[in-house]
């Protein structure tokens, strides 16, 4: 008895058995209670008058299991997944035991003796989740769908351009949309902007991962099991903080269904109106979109759960152009000036301060095309600074063949502007970022392409990056990492880790490996990719020694 410890059960049958015995209870009454059959119930009666509480006790109790795996085959297993298969995911290493060293062990062992040594797979696999229906949100105004809609919207009767949408998901209404030529971020301001001019600031917004969005590399964390950047903004992620709106970001498309689904109606039905309409340019699409948005909702729209909005009024004292805006940080420099994609912006003193040199500002460039620079909160007033000498005499130069000075004059006007606006060529509002959708501009900047190549070869420059086999004692790593490959030492990872290349290329120089004896050496042959006169890649073979 001594160090007995019976569980919850085992106290239970303890109970009835000392009933038993006390004649409280009856054979067949405790039988019943235990959950057993009147003979068995005699059994463990016998059992306890012979040995006491102990015979209650289940009889494997600080026994080992006859399958259990010897400590010896543990260590052994473990040292090896230490040193010799380092690295290698559990499945892997079970076949690897089971061929290499004979041991034969199932992969749950393998991964709960890994898992108690807190050895963990390399391998991370995403658990399935279950995907059900979405609740909508109870108020309209507390969740926003926003998406782009590439599509043919004018069908051959103009040009190919976007929709801007938003969808509440309370109650499946458009707050607003419109067309425009591309989806960027300015499209977006504007879209958000409708949406606040018309019914306030929503709760959160709800889009996909698209770069206007969130940068390429950000960071995300999960908040009610939805994604949620926690790195540096986007200028739309960037205004929508500054307005106090959640940026919600969807996982997949389906996620973000009813937007999806509203885009698909609108493809359907919003063409056909454009076509009864007789629609051929973004003006004209836009007009009729406005008489079509009311119909549409007043035929799709849901009444929301809870009548009252979560719209929040915007607040009168806030300056809407400064946040729909871009804004980026410059610092002034020793003559007062700031420099903006080409432009050169001249601040004035002030009561408050009377030099800015060398201060911290921001420079927002407005939807409008206006240039404002803030410092602490305080909008300053530049104008543009007067140009360089270097640039007066390349301005003077220009014009010596081609144009009268008048036409300088006009030029120099421009350059001293009172009001600068942004050169929207050299600006995120103004870049083609869709150049490689039209098939003249992206055969024009193939063949720039192309002749800047042949002018850097004829000036004896390098193009491209170097191969990873021009490497000084390359060929010696690459034969010394095959070897330890072929004796099973290493992993393929491994290996491209001890030779400083990506996974691909090590596959890529292992594939296309060739064997062969030439004058009583062995020579590598390896298939390496380049870049030719035609823009093209070419294989050719590299050779190793």
């Amino acid at each position: 008895m001594k160090g007995l410890t019976l569980t919850t059960k085992e106290q239970n049958r303890l109970s009835i058995m000392n009933a038993v015995l006390e004649r409280r209870l009856a054979v067949t009454e405790a039988a019943q209670l235990i959950g057993v059959s009147e003979r068995h119930t005699w059994r463990l009666l016998a059992a306890y008058r012979k040995e006491g509480a102990s015979a209650l006790a289940h009889s494997n109790r600080g026994r080992s299991p006859a399958n259990t795996t010897s400590p010896v085959v543990q260590a052994q297993v473990v040292s090896l997944a230490k040193e010799r298969y380092q690295g290698v995911n559990h499945t892997h290493l079970t076949e690897l035991l089971e061929e290499r060293e004979g041991i034969i062990i199932s992969r749950s062992t393998v991964r709960r003796l890994m898992a108690l040594r807190g050895l963990s797979s390399p391998w991370r696999r995403r658990r399935p989740r279950h995907r059900y229906r979405r609740q909508r949100m109870p108020q309209e105004g507390m969740l926003i769908q926003i998406d782009g809609s590439h599509h043919r919207w004018l069908e051959e009767r103009g040009p190919l351009f976007t929709l801007l949408l938003s969808v509440d998901d309370a109650t499946g209404k458009v707050p607003y949309a419109f067309f425009q030529e591309k989806e960027n971020t300015e499209g977006y301001f504007y879209l958000l902007l409708g949406i606040v001019q018309r019914y306030g600031i929503p709760l959160a917004l709800y889009s996909d991962r698209h770069l206007v969005f969130r940068r390429s590399r950000a960071l995300y964390g999960s908040v009610d099991g939805f994604l949620v950047d926690s790195g540096k903004p986007t200028q739309f992620g960037r205004a929508i903080r500054e307005l106090g709106i959640t940026q919600i970001f969807a996982r997949s498309p389906e996620a973000k269904g009813r937007v999806e689904r509203v885009a698909g109606t609108f493809q359907d039905r919003l063409v056909t109106e454009l076509r009864l309409a007789g629609a051929s340019t973004i003006d004209e699409a836009n007009s009729v979109l406005e008489a079509f948005l009311p119909r549409f909702n007043k035929r799709f729209s849901v009444p929301a759960t809870r009548p009252e909005s979560a719209y929040r009024p915007v607040d009168p004292g806030l300056d809407i152009d400064g946040v729909f805006c871009f804004k980026e940080r410059r610092r002034v420099a020793k003559d007062n000036t700031v420099q903006y994609y080409g432009h050169t912006l001249q601040l004035f003193p002030d009561a408050d301060r009377p030099s800015y040199a060398r201060a911290r500002v921001e420079v927002q460039e407005r939807l409008d095309g206006q240039l404002v620079v803030c410092y602490r909160g305080k909008v300053l007033t530049p104008g543009e600074a007067p140009p360089l000498a270097a640039t007066l005499r390349a301005l003077a130069a220009s014009y010596i063949e081609d144009g009268p000075a008048s036409q300088m004059e006009i030029d120099m006007a421009d350059l001293i502007d009172e009001k600068p606006k942004a050169n929207k060529r050299h600006t995120g509002l103004g870049w083609d970022g869709d150049w490689y959708r039209d098939d003249e501009k992206k055969c024009i900047h193939g063949q720039l392409v192309r002749a800047g190549m042949e002018q850097a070869r004829q000036q004896g420059k390098r193009i491209g990056r170097p191969s990873v086999t021009e490497r000084e004692g390359f060929s010696q790593q690459f034969m010394a990492a095959v070897n330890l490959l072929e004796q099973g030492q290493i992993s393929r990872r491994q290996a491209a880790r001890e030779l400083s290349i990506g996974y691909a290329t090590l596959k890529r120089l292992l594939d296309a490996r060739l064997w062969s004896s030439n004058g009583g050496r062995q020579e590598t042959i390896a298939a390496v990719s380049t870049y030719n006169n035609e823009g093209v890649y070419d294989d050719i073979l590299v050779l190793l020694t």
